[in-house]
């Protein structure tokens, strides 16, 4: 189900792409590239449960956007962007002083849709971004701090315990990303954008067979971030 999930969003942009560049609308060429970074917020949503707070993390990158149409006042667009993600989760241990987060590090690969209102030379233009998005893991550590014992161990709610000494299995997981921003667009010095992102996984980090610990294990992220892109070329 989860890979037929993912053929679907993959076919879903793939047929975006296409409507695109049926060049149904005024066209356009616009090439421009540019850089990224924010902050993220990020859970794991494991099943059985593990109470959490936030992990956050930094996330950093390229951006590559060619502007293709516009339909009506809808300026149609793809994205994709090659980013640095710190992933994760932060355990909320109530049962004693231990503390616990690990830190996930990715290399985040979005296949995005971009459609845009507004000004697209001198001016502002909101946008929405949605689409597929494929992470592929670097590396990980965690911190432990508290008495960590197996008496503290021994009080953990569900005695759900495992995930401290799991190594991350599955290297390779995809979801769907969307959001929204804000575009000032000046003549000369480029495109200085603002945006909000929410990331929610569709596949796991850890095994999920009938005798593995966790059904789920899914990364959910809250992205704030601002880009810098500038025109390559430009045509109209």
């Amino acid at each position: 189900m989860k890979r037929l999930t993912l053929l679907f969003l993959i076919f879903s942009f793939s047929h975006f792409l296409n409507s695109a560049f049926a060049q149904v609308g005024e066209h356009r060429s616009v090439l421009a590239v540019g850089i990224n970074g924010g902050y993220l917020l990020n859970r794991v949503s494991f099943n059985p449960t593990i109470k959490q707070v936030f992990h956050g993390g930094m996330t950093s990158g390229l951006t590559l956007r060619y502007t293709c149409e516009k339909y009506f006042a809808m300026i149609c667009a793809v994205q994709i962007e090659a980013n640095f993600a710190q992933l994760g989760w932060k355990e909320k241990i109530e049962t004693s002083t231990d503390t616990y987060s690990r830190t996930v590090n990715y290399m985040q690969v979005p296949l995005l849709a971009h459609l845009s209102f507004g000004k697209e030379v001198g001016g502002v233009t909101g946008y929405l971004v949605l689409g597929p998005q494929l992470n592929f893991y670097l590396s990980d550590h965690d911190k432990r701090g508290g008495e960590w014992s197996n008496s503290t161990l021994a009080l953990r709610p569900n005695h759900v315990v495992e995930q401290y000494d799991l190594p991350i299995q599955k290297k390779f997981e995809y979801g769907i990303t969307g959001g929204l921003g804000i575009s000032v667009n000046t003549r000369h010095a480029g495109h200085f954008m603002l945006e909000g992102r929410y990331y929610f996984g569709l596949s796991n980090i850890f095994n999920d067979g009938k005798a593995d610990t966790f059904g789920r294990s899914a990364n959910g992220t809250i992205v704030a971030k601002a880009s810098y892109l500038f025109d390559v070329f430009s045509k109209k």
